[in-house]
């Protein structure tokens, strides 16, 4: 795993269930999008791409979309 991503998941929004963002472009530039879901997977977590950010919720709940 690449000290990148390491770090992201470091953040205390993901230790305690909340969220982590990061930019569409820095997630390019670091390659990291593939290894992002893959944690995320392993953890039961969702990701969601919006508004040029890579969005992940730290928690395997329900996930609902309302507009």
């Amino acid at each position: 795993m690449s000290a990148w991503v390491d770090q992201m998941f470091a953040a205390g929004q993901a230790a305690v269930g909340g969220v982590v963002r990061r930019s569409v472009t820095d997630v390019a530039t670091y390659g990291a999008f593939d290894e992002i879901v893959d944690r995320a997977k392993a953890n039961g977590w969702h990701v969601i791409e919006t508004g040029g950010q890579i969005v992940v919720l730290c928690h395997g709940g329900a996930l609902q979309v309302h507009t």
